[in-house]
């Protein structure tokens, strides 16, 4: 059994306040793989008493040094990959080759990514051509909360440490219970970095008790979230007495438009590949595939026979297949989304209830596709988070339209098509954060977040960055410097 009871705050690594531990469950094979610490508000107290004295000297120091620290970062990380996937893989049930190539990979992109912002960053500049004497300056806004969820580990814990100490902020980090080792894993990589004490703290526990703490927290600046809108609400209260920042990266119900004109075959495969990718389990995930009528049949079956072929395995062996869920309670709602949409009508072409063959302990689901779904059904409005495909007809682009954006959500949206005027119109009318044409990838540099339910600010590159400073105007600048 791996003990990683401790937490990491002003460069140590120390015991926490009050012993409470909680075991992490493999989701493979339901066992205890690790022992964590579940923190306290002392805790928290520690955390940001040494990020608020490490504030000090970090806030000032220049572009120079914290690149020559994140190529630091970048080198001490690649060191730790395979460990990383490792982490990865135990602890949420990600296959090893994806925990590696996709998982744990999205670490090293973003933290080059963010390099690259970095480089580039104007943190000060006249107000505009006409105006010189005005001068806007970039400063980091503080002592950063940052809270991530367990389904994309470190691509979340990167987006949101990197940027903010990058920008010259100090930070606390309160990664998912459900899926904490890696971020003991990143912990350990920093601490190996030479990243002054009390910069980056890492505290486990609970929302309830830990995320609650910080974001009432006085001494924190900012909060920056990822989960579920419920728990985004819940953080957003909390932190309004203190008139904080905060950025929210929540749920989505991404649809998936399959204009007649596209290659339907390829572009069915590809969005059904996309739901699967991950069990499922994320944000952005097309998991409402809207498909023109005229097509409708061919793409149903193109959706159920590659569901079918879809390979389920153990996470820790080589290939390509998927996962199981990251937990009992992950499950447990999937297979009663999975209930609701038999209930309610939609037509299941693929996949159902229960563990797939051959699985009898694990949580392991079955990839499901349902058709004649209809946008009022429950599995059409919910956040699913599991490999559940809702597969909707429609007639005109102007439907199309209209049932993509008829969801509380705004994350992400996805055209398929081989009109270039179609695709530009479209994708301009869709309410979302994120657009991916004939599956085209979203690059690093590129800002992620969503519209209405699905978040507010972005991440990634240089909005990135601009999500932890503040912006301030200082008048005169030229008549004080000469």
């Amino acid at each position: 059994m791996l003990r990683k009871t401790d937490f990491y705050i002003d460069g140590k690594w120390i015991a926490p306040t009050v012993d409470k531990e909680l075991e992490v469950i493999n989701p493979a094979d339901e066992q205890a793989f690790a022992v964590i610490s579940l923190g306290s508000a002392a805790d928290v107290d520690k955390a940001v008493t040494a990020a608020r004295k490490a504030f000090a000297k970090w806030s000032v120091t220049s572009r120079e040094e914290r690149l020559e620290w994140l190529q630091r970062l970048l080198a001490a990380y690649q060191e730790r990959i395979d460990d990383m996937a490792k982490a990865i893989s135990a602890e949420m049930g990600a296959p090893i080759k994806m925990a590696l190539d996709e998982q744990a990979a999205s670490g090293t992109a973003h933290i080059k990514a963010f390099i690259r912002a970095l480089k580039n960053f104007e943190f000060e500049r006249p107000l505009d051509a006409h105006n010189t004497s005005s001068r806007i300056v970039y400063e980091p806004i503080g002592v950063c909360g940052l809270i991530t969820p367990w389904n994309w580990p470190m691509n979340q814990v990167v987006l949101k440490v990197v940027p903010a100490l990058a920008a010259g902020c100090t930070v606390i980090l309160k990664p998912s219970e459900l899926a904490p080792i890696s971020s003991v894993v990143f912990a350990e990589i920093i601490d190996a970095s030479g990243l002054p004490a009390g910069v980056f703290n890492l505290v486990n526990g609970d929302g309830p008790t830990v995320g609650e703490a910080m974001s009432r927290h006085p001494g924190i600046d900012m909060m920056s979230f990822t989960g579920s809108t419920r728990a985004g609400v819940a953080v957003t209260k909390a932190a309004a007495d203190t008139v904080k920042r905060v950025s929210l990266e929540l749920g989505g119900k991404s649809p998936n438009i399959v204009f007649a004109d596209s290659d339907v075959e390829a572009a069915v495969k590809r969005g059904v590949a996309h739901v699967f990718n991950n069990t499922g389990q994320s944000c952005n995930a097309p998991t409402r595939m809207l498909v023109e009528r005229s097509v409708y049949d061919t793409a149903t079956q193109v959706a159920a026979e590659t569901a079918k072929a879809t390979k389920v395995g153990d996470p820790s062996e080589n290939g390509d297949h998927m996962g199981p869920l990251v937990s009992e309670m992950q499950f447990n709602k999937v297979q009663g989304l999975i209930e609701q949409g038999i209930k309610e009508g939609a037509r299941l072409i693929a996949g159902g209830t229960g563990r797939p063959e051959g699985f009898n302990r694990g949580y392991y689901v079955r990839p499901t596709v349902f058709a004649d779904v209809n946008n009022g059904m429950t599995i059409a409005r919910e956040e699913i988070f599991g490999p559940v495909l809702a597969m909707i007809p429609f007639d005109t682009e102007e439907e199309a339209v209209e049932i993509a954006n008829d969801t509380p959500y705004g994350l992400a949206a996805y055209i398929q098509s081989g009109d270039p005027e179609r695709i530009k119109r479209v994708s301009k009318r869709l309410r979302a954060g994120m657009v991916r044409i004939n599956g085209a990838s979203h690059a690093a540099d590129a800002p992620f977040g969503g519209y209405k339910q699905s978040g507010i600010g972005r991440e990634g590159g240089h909005w990135g960055l601009e999500d932890f400073l503040e912006v301030k105007a200082i008048s005169g600048w030229e008549d004080t410097a000469a």
